[in-house]
């Protein structure tokens, strides 16, 4: 028997003996109703019908101020991770281009510029292309699907409306809450009126221009990078610090980058209004909080990147009993709220790493606990992650500062170089601030616990060492790890030069 037959009858075996479990229960419209179409949410309803459970999903957009709307898949498809990264492609090959004449290449340099409207089209193409393909994924898989807003009517029932008819109502046995997130507006006049957020640039129907990002976030230094790549003019306002969470060193490195190609900051300033002027650009008045002087500047586009928040107000999450912390849910290691049968996956949880690929797997081993017996919760520690930035900075595991304030400075060891890519020496591309270094403990083969890297392709250099990392890597391990020559990655394996040791990391030579 195939293995695609072996799956079918297995999961019919599930469907029959939860079917028998009901003899003597309640019964309910569903086995399960998930309140969200975004990453954890369908990866939830796809496993739970994978293991013979009947699921409805609902899933709603609301338009954003600016009347922004998008269809299923949640914010990495429509508005986060899928059309950034395309975005950030697009701003890439604007440098190749250029470096295109330095290897060889007869390319008329001198006039190059990108097509706003026409690189906004393919990019919402293709987010309508993984749309549809969502919607026919949920047809194949028998995963009921409404597109509507879901709130608790008491802690088993959910109500709804389709396209303003009539209120219906569904029960379900259990309830995972996976709604998402979305950016905040800051309370000052003219926000929601003149500002857009990381939700509207992806399809914005003009050029930006001149941009003002507001926030130093991962979010805001991303599109202010793709931005200037794209040739337009991003200034980032910087509350407090750059990159705040990450690791302190490599987060004023990758600033340092960002302004030796252009993109401008204003530190320790926050807005104070948004105007518009009668040529159609926007006044945005600020201070500064240090000297708090007053000041003011013109600009196209203001782009609010100052955060998210939880979007629980629409849930009536009162009805249910269910426990918030801020606009997040709380949940226990399960994944389960003081409710026993709500649960709430994705960026919604209280204290959780908001990303994409932890809510894909915390939604699958959730649904694999509720209806397939398993016992494996969710890791939530040492779980890597890339700023999309023209050096892009990805790490693993603790910052240099979490590793001393955890295990004390007298325990840790740095490990650290720069390093030279071989593919930026012709178009003579800087190399100032290609940088990695290993956190480890001091003692024994000295276990890793920390990496971080700026450099090109980040993303890719990072996920084989993140597993490695989870695996119990050392520095033993690593330095006798044969590197792949020549690439950037097989810089982690010769890193031979500690912080202590005070010895210059520059290297020398590539190749000895």
């Amino acid at each position: 028997m195939s293995l695609w037959k072996l799956l079918q009858v297995s999961s019919a075996i599930r469907s029959i003996a939860r079917s028998a479990s009901y003899l003597g229960k309640v019964k309910y419209d569903y086995d399960l109703v998930v309140l969200g179409g975004g990453s954890a949410g369908l990866a939830c309803a796809k496993e739970a019908v994978d293991n013979g459970a009947r699921v409805l999903c609902f899933d709603y957009v609301k338009p954003t101020p600016v009347g922004t709307k998008w269809g299923l898949g949640g914010t990495c498809v429509n508005v986060g991770c899928i059309p950034k990264k395309l975005m950030h492609q697009a701003s890439l090959l604007g440098e190749a281009v250029h470096e295109a004449v330095a290897y060889g290449w007869n390319v008329n340099d001198q006039n190059i510029k990108p097509d706003w409207q026409k690189l906004v089209k393919s990019v919402q193409n293709h987010i309508k292309s993984v749309n549809w393909v969502t919607r026919v994924d949920l047809r194949d898989k028998k995963v009921e699907y409404v597109n509507s807003m879901g709130a608790f009517v008491d802690p088993h029932t959910i109500e709804y409306s389709v396209k303003g008819g009539p209120k219906q109502q569904a029960t379900a046995e259990y309830v995972v809450v996976a709604v998402g997130g979305r950016p905040r507006y800051p309370p000052i006049l003219g926000a929601t009126e003149f500002g857009i957020t990381s939700d509207d640039i992806f399809s914005y129907d003009r050029e930006p221009g001149r941009t003002l990002v507001v926030g130093a976030g991962y979010v805001g230094l991303e599109c202010a990078c793709f931005l200037k790549g794209l040739g337009y003019d991003p200034t980032v306002m910087v509350r407090s610090i750059v990159l705040r969470g990450f690791d302190r060193q490599m987060s004023e490195l990758l600033e340092a980058m960002m302004s030796e190609r252009g993109v401008q900051f204003l530190h320790t300033t926050i807005p104070s209004s948004v105007e518009r002027q009668g040529d159609g650009r926007l006044l945005v008045k600020y201070r500064n909080t240090t000297t708090e002087k007053e000041d003011s500047d013109v600009f196209d586009t203001v782009l609010w990147a100052i955060g998210r928040k939880g979007l629980i107000e629409d849930l009536n999450l009162p009805a249910a009993g269910v426990e918030t912390k801020n606009d997040k849910i709380v949940v226990d290691s399960k994944e389960a709220t003081n409710v026993p049968h709500i649960f709430a996956v994705g960026d919604i949880i209280h204290g959780r790493p908001e990303l994409s690929p932890v809510a894909i797997l915390s939604g699958r081993l959730l649904a694999r606990r509720l209806f397939a017996g398993s016992k494996q919760l969710m890791d939530y520690a040492d779980v890597a992650t890339t700023v999309f930035t023209p050096l892009e900075y990805s790490c693993v595991g603790m910052s240099e500062e979490m590793a001393i304030q955890t295990h004390g400075p007298d325990n840790i060891e740095v490990f650290h170089g720069y390093y030279k890519p071989t593919e930026f020496f012709i178009p003579r591309k800087s190399v100032r601030h290609c940088y990695l270094k290993a956190v480890a403990e001091i003692t024994g083969d000295q276990k890793i616990l920390g990496l971080h890297y700026i450099g090109p392709v980040a993303g890719e250099v990072i996920q084989g060492f993140a597993a490695a990392l989870k695996s119990g890597l050392t520095v033993k391990t690593l330095l006798n790890t044969v590197g792949i020559h020549p690439t950037t990655a097989e810089e982690f394996t010769r890193l031979s030069i500690t912080k202590r040791s005070g010895r210059d990391p520059t290297p020398a030579s590539c190749c000895s």
